[in-house]
């Protein structure tokens, strides 16, 4: 079966082949580096992960290309917060990100390009725009006029009735509510000189490195409007060719059903997971349980529901080989309709041997060659641990029995012995 996905400008599922000879020109969203991502913006990496592992599966050469994006809105106003130099504020998150991406197994891309270093890339666009009218300069900027591009709004969905002809808005992020010409370079603000817009960003640094078309551009639902939606206008307006052949887009995560802020404190981070002694791979195998297009709902019990799944997985390694051939043709058949991991991982887990743990893994990265480690004792918990046994040395039985339950909060459980407390994973 060959490899089927579901194309967000058909809104049908599609037979992928790359538009020149083997190799499959993928672009993926990568992260603004103002913060540490969070496990929303990693499940959308994941899913691209599992996307790229896919291609290859399939014969395919994959250049892979995500952008990080160094310079926005959202970078210039933490860096001004923070007290320091925009360069320094996004190379610490960007070292952060890298880290985080590591941990999760996920494939390097050939090329991870930062915006500030492609100001001429984008340059070089705006001059075509507006030496073909679908640009125009003001005070305080250059603008895409959305009302020369007829094929606005295909992506997203909006009817040319719904935009707004004539207005401007200058803001990075914005809602379908107010569809309005979009800033490409903004005069005002840091740096000197000006900066472009979060959109036109992208653009250049596709197509310098994949050109055009791209095959498949993939990327979170949120990045639908405005963001893809300009991407296609100002690419395909400027060059008169097809953008990209396929977007791809994977759904949300929420927390507990609820949508991650820190107006609610539930915004979490690889930081967060490690804390509670889980390994970044249990989150990897937990998003692999939810299609791409489906929204994931986050919580501790679930996550520990994946690490005793995946710890089982684990446990198998040192079983035997046989059963691959017919496992393989299942297996692609599943991974291959939309990227099905949940079929896929429930067909593995009726599946008995060493070669489709192997196999699969290829797809899935989760870390199944070796048998399962106990987990390790966080800091928090050591340190917690030292608390309660001079609580204990001082004979306060009900401030170690506090620690104690604070101990089993966290996911861990003690056993005291003659030898000293013994800690250990409730799922170990």
């Amino acid at each position: 079966m060959p490899l089927r996905l579901f194309n967000m400008l058909t809104r049908k599922k599609e037979v992928f082949k790359p538009a020149r000879g083997k190799t499959a020109r993928f672009y993926a969203c990568g992260p603004t580096v103002y913060d540490y991502v969070h496990i929303g913006n990693l499940r959308t990496f994941i899913f691209e992960d599992v996307l790229h592992r896919a291609l290859a599966l399939n014969g395919y050469k994959v250049k892979m290309v995500m952008n990080i994006t160094d310079i926005d809105d959202k970078t210039i106003r933490g860096a001004k917060k923070a007290g320091k130099a925009l360069k320094e504020f996004t190379d610490f998150y960007a070292k952060e990100f890298f880290k985080d991406i590591k941990k999760l197994n996920i494939l390097p891309a050939a090329k991870y390009p930062r915006a500030t270093r492609h100001f001429g890339e984008m340059k070089k666009i705006i001059r075509i725009l507006l030496k073909k009218k679908y640009a125009y300069e003001t005070g305080d900027g250059i603008y895409f006029d959305i009302s020369r591009f007829k094929k606005y709004g295909r992506l997203s969905g909006l009817k040319k009735r719904e935009l707004k002809i004539g207005a401007r808005i200058q803001a990075d992020e914005y809602s379908k509510d107010e569809p309005s010409d979009f800033a490409l370079w903004k005069k005002k603000g840091p740096p000197a000189g000006g900066r472009p817009g979060w959109h036109l960003e992208c653009s250049a640094m596709s197509i310098k490195y994949l050109g055009l078309p791209i095959d498949v551009h993939a990327g979170g639902v949120d990045l639908i409007f405005p963001h893809h939606e300009n991407e296609i206008a100002q690419s395909e307006a400027a060059f008169g060719k097809k953008f990209a052949r396929f977007f791809v887009e994977g759904e949300h995560l929420k927390v507990e059903g609820k949508k991650m802020s820190k107006s609610l404190g539930n915004l979490l981070t690889f930081r967060d997971l490690e804390r509670k002694g889980f390994d970044p791979l249990d989150f990897r195998y937990l998003t692999l349980t939810a299609h791409y297009r489906s929204p994931l709902s986050f919580s501790w019990k679930s996550l520990e529901a994946a690490q005793r799944a995946r710890r089982n997985l684990m446990s198998r390694s040192n079983a035997d080989g046989r059963g691959l051939e017919k496992f393989q043709d299942k297996f692609l058949s599943r991974l291959n309709d939309d990227l099905d991991t949940p079929g896929a991982l429930a067909l593995l887990h009726q599946t008995s041997g060493r070669g489709p743990l192997l196999f699969s893994d290829l797809v899935f990265g989760l870390g199944l060659a070796h048998p399962p480690r106990a987990p390790k004792i966080p800091a928090e918990i050591k340190k917690l641990l030292g608390r309660r046994e001079e609580a204990r040395a001082k004979k306060n039985w009900s401030g170690a029995d506090k620690i104690r339950e604070e101990i089993r909060k966290l996911g861990f459980s003690i056993e005291d012995s003659p030898a000293g407390p013994k800690v250990k994973h409730t799922l170990s």
